[in-house]
């Protein structure tokens, strides 16, 4: 049985809450996965952060694995269909980024993302999409880029192999006070349910510890997971 962890919305735009989580988990002795975001809202260049970004390759180096989280990680200079809209509606105030963009314009943001990544020696393992939301057509343009390993908000998939397995994610959200409570309420019902399934994420954003509560549940849904698994790892998948 599989632990999977996560840190969202890695940016400089949210250093310190994302160090505060990342030392948390630490402690812990997980090592989350950092989804990083080269230029956060289009105002936030990784490029512009040299403390930033050698604190990131150091936690590579220490062995967390980096996964590229769109470019922006808004939808700016994106139109939404109806379509887009009913499948987005509830589960994001306008950051799905790959929400409406088809393969060509997906690739283009994919690989400026990796070019930016990689320039400063971080190897990204997968794509995550921001608000795990993305159009058909951006799984072709994952495998153009050789990524092979991205997630939506209920499977991980395995592009080269073309297998896509079923994994519940625990996440809370702050965006609204009655999101607060039910995001709380739902993680414990989730841990609950999904206790035996073989393999459960848990995702963290930089808002989580700016709520005494939300950051509360996390931390003590994270100590419930690990005293029955073991963390792992995206790349042994």
């Amino acid at each position: 049985m599989k632990l999977l962890v996560a840190i969202h919305d890695v940016s400089p735009a949210h250093a310190q809450s994302v160090q505060r989580i990342w030392n948390h988990c630490s402690a812990a002795g997980v090592q989350p996965a950092l989804l990083v975001v080269p230029n956060w809202h289009g105002e936030w260049p990784i490029a512009d952060y040299r403390v930033f970004t050698d604190w990131l390759r150091e936690c590579q180096r220490s062995g967390a694995e980096i996964l590229l989280h769109g470019e922006r990680h808004d939808e700016h200079g994106t139109q939404r269909t109806l379509s887009d809209e009913l499948r987005a509606f509830g589960r994001t105030d306008h950051e799905a980024e790959f929400l409406t963009l088809r393969f060509a314009e997906a690739r283009q943001r994919i690989e400026r993302g990796l070019k930016c990544l990689e320039s400063f020696g971080l190897s990204p393992v997968g794509f995550v999409a921001p608000a795990w939301l993305a159009h058909d057509e951006c799984a072709a343009a994952l495998i153009a880029c050789n990524l092979g390993i991205s997630e939506t908000a209920d499977a991980i998939s395995l592009h080269r192999r073309g297998t896509r397995l079923h994994s519940p994610v625990i996440r809370w959200s702050t965006r609204a006070a009655w999101r607060v409570a039910a995001s709380e309420l739902v993680a414990r019902a989730t841990t609950i349910s999904h206790g035996g399934h073989w393999l459960m994420r848990i995702a963290f954003h930089p808002g989580d510890v700016e709520h005494p509560g939300t950051w509360s549940s996390a931390c003590e849904t994270l100590s419930r997971w690990l005293e029955r698994r073991r963390p792992w790892r995206y790349a042994a998948l």
